[in-house]
């Protein structure tokens, strides 16, 4: 398996090294996306994938939604892995009894902290949510939980009400600090600029939940990142509430190339996706990055031609970093190279001409918008003359 480095390409002095943790949220963000429900069992084989590709914190749900919510967070619990368990919580006394209940290592106890939010949801000032956040943080505390306070919002709060609100809550114990930019408004300048200026007020680590509203969450995580923030959250396949959330399959890959993080497996993440796609009934677009159909599917010739001597021209990284495989297709754009390759391993063997004649042919039928498939380009050798046909052997 090839691992190739961005930094062996462009000759660069080397990406500043990260002390990164990755929180995935899947299981609850991710089930916020409208029409999507997992399952107990459902939960519970997510949560195990997750697990066995390293990722070092599941947030397995919100406890206090439903009773069947609290089983199924305590099914993940149970199950010993080396993951820790989070759980999500209002600011209220309740939400956290309920994930105490479940056995949950983390809570991540939130509240809203914008004007827009406090005035027109939860109907309080600042002050009095500011109050709630803090006796539920301590709360938390009291009975022995890992404690990451959130502030909802956090990207259109007041700045300076924000960071005195973070400084706040590490004086109340709050283990992690949560940035949310929960309408994704932030690109990777104010994000940078951002978790920079917090981390001069607070020492607490930093977590980035970043929503993809303008298509900005993966850069806006890894520049949060780099600006110093330690707990990045994802979703597989960005699933999440309206355009979704950071990519945990994008931002590994990210890590990987840009910056040499390599405690992940990530060859288990196209099975993974596969797997969320299934239960989540949510496909991935077909030219989506690292898990999509055609991330290593190659139809014209030039291309093909360049590929089937050296990946590298057309592939960034190996298919087999991320449990993938290339694919050559064949249509409209497919190269005589391409036949050759194909048709060699399909057991035939094939002159020049034939070939010529061959493509001219797959370049017709593909006129009608769709691809080749090995069966009916067997079809169009079939019915060409004089055709050498070698069987693979055993």
């Amino acid at each position: 398996m090839q691992d190739y480095s961005l930094n062996q390409f462009l000759g660069l002095a080397g990406s500043p090294a990260l002390d990164i943790e990755i929180c995935d949220v899947t299981l609850r963000d991710g089930e916020q996306m409208p029409g999507v429900v997992f399952r107990a069992d459902e939960k519970l084989d997510i949560a195990l994938r997750l697990d066995e590709i390293g990722v070092d914190v599941i947030e397995a749900g919100f406890p206090v939604v439903s009773q069947a919510e609290m089983n199924a967070v305590k099914e993940v619990c149970n199950q010993g892995l080396k993951a820790k368990i989070s759980a999500l919580s209002r600011s209220v006394q309740k939400d956290v009894d309920a994930a105490i209940e479940c056995g949950v290592d983390m809570i991540s106890v939130f509240i809203a902290t914008s004007d827009l939010h406090l005035k027109h949801k939860l109907h309080m000032s600042c002050p009095e949510a500011i109050r709630c956040a803090l006796q539920t943080v301590e709360y938390a505390k009291d009975h022995g939980l890992i404690v990451r306070f959130s502030a909802e919002d956090a990207t259109r709060t007041d700045f300076e009400v924000l960071k005195k609100l973070y400084k706040k809550a590490e004086e109340y114990h709050a283990d992690y600090i949560s940035v949310a930019d929960t309408v994704g408004i932030m690109n990777p300048r104010t994000t940078y600029y951002m978790i920079s200026e917090i981390r001069k007020v607070v020492k607490a680590p930093i977590c980035m939940h970043c929503h993809d509203d303008l298509g900005l969450a993966l850069a806006n995580t890894l520049a949060g990142a780099e600006a110093g923030a330690k707990q990045l959250h994802t979703t597989v396949n960005g699933i999440g509430e309206r355009s979704g959330n950071t990519p945990l399959e994008e931002l590994l890959v990210a890590l990987r190339l840009h910056h040499g993080i390599d405690g992940y497996d990530l060859t288990k993440l196209k099975d993974l996706s596969k797997l969320v796609q299934t239960y989540s009934d949510v496909p991935v677009a077909k030219n989506k990055a690292v898990v999509g159909t055609n991330a290593f599917a190659h139809e014209s010739g030039i291309h093909v031609a360049a590929v089937l001597e050296e990946p590298r021209t057309y592939e960034l990284y190996s298919p087999d970093l991320v449990g993938a495989a290339r694919h050559i297709i064949i249509g409209k754009h497919t190269g005589a190279k391409a036949l050759k390759y194909i048709t060699q391993r399909m057991g035939y063997h094939l002159k020049d001409k034939e070939l010529r004649d061959l493509s001219e042919r797959v370049k017709m039928c593909s006129e009608f918008k769709h691809p080749i498939e090995c069966e009916e380009l067997r079809k169009l050798i079939l019915n060409m003359d004089n055709i050498e046909v070698i069987y693979p052997g055993p």
